[in-house]
């Protein structure tokens, strides 16, 4: 299947809502919503480029699809503008790398959050940004390092969030498992890993090693999963249902209250 990417022109259509894969008990749709949520998946690369970023735009894509939301897909960073993004209730920055947005174009995405729209960083969008303060408070934590791809045992700590409701506690994998320049601070963890089950490597962060997190930053949302490096990454079921959970968390069509993160200036 061919990858339909947004170009500077907007993709206008109307989608009918499908059955969608998530129970109706768990979904709370606004009632003020007239159509379909939307989601933007942008995956401009500036440094290393991952070869599983056309199957993971696919993955989304069909998350959609199932699920009752609209997806389109661009690598063009013009699009980043107030005209634009209103279209959209959620953008995924899915393995960015590298300075990706220009002043203007910052300004904006950071007030599009503020307002009250969603962010979903996957695996590289951690490796993003470096100079862009408000970049890093929403993203959470900056890339320092990786070992080589291996299993590791990830430990889910909090399962009340769709992102990890699904998931057993102990979640084995395969993948390429990041380490931060330091750990997030002012998030919710959902998932850390267990740096005695695989080789961390030279960066390696110690008990306190978070994969996945959660949090606030005015009204806006932010979900970020170091998870997604690999293709076979997205043809797992639970990778999929993990990156759903986080989809509708950061979009409010499934809520999870955030006593930790209420306001962040």
């Amino acid at each position: 299947m061919s990858i339909r990417f947004l170009t500077t022109a907007l993709i206008v259509g109307a989608l009918a809502w499908p059955a969608a894969s998530l129970s109706a008990a768990e979904k709370k749709p606004k009632k003020e919503e007239a159509g379909p949520m939307k989601l933007l998946v942008f995956s401009k690369t500036k440094g290393f480029r991952h070869d599983s970023i056309e199957v993971g735009v696919e993955t989304v894509k069909k998350l959609g699809k199932d699920n009752g939301f609209m997806v389109d897909a661009t690598e063009d960073s013009a699009l980043f503008t107030v005209e634009v993004l209103k279209n959209y209730k959620v953008v995924m920055f899915l393995n960015t790398t590298g300075d990706v947005l220009d002043d203007t174009q910052q300004k904006v995405f950071e007030e599009y959050i503020r307002i009250g729209n969603g962010y979903v960083g996957v695996h590289s969008a951690s490796d993003t940004e470096y100079d862009w303060p408000f970049y890093g408070q929403l993203v959470g934590a900056y890339f320092a390092g990786h070992p080589d791809q291996q299993k590791a045992k990830l430990l889910v700590v909090d399962k009340k969030h769709p992102a990890t409701a699904h998931l057993p506690d102990m979640w084995e994998r395969f993948d390429e498992w990041y380490n931060f320049k330091k750990a997030p601070e002012g998030v919710n963890v959902l998932i850390k890993i267990d740096e005695k089950s695989y080789n961390p490597g030279g960066t390696a962060m110690g008990d306190n090693h978070p994969m996945c997190w959660y949090h606030t930053i005015d009204a806006g949302r932010s979900f970020y999963t170091a998870s997604g490096h690999t293709k076979e990454s997205y043809a797992d079921p639970l990778f999929q249902q993990h990156l759903l959970g986080g989809i509708m968390y950061v979009s409010g069509l499934l809520d999870k209250p955030d006593p930790k993160n209420k306001k962040k200036k």
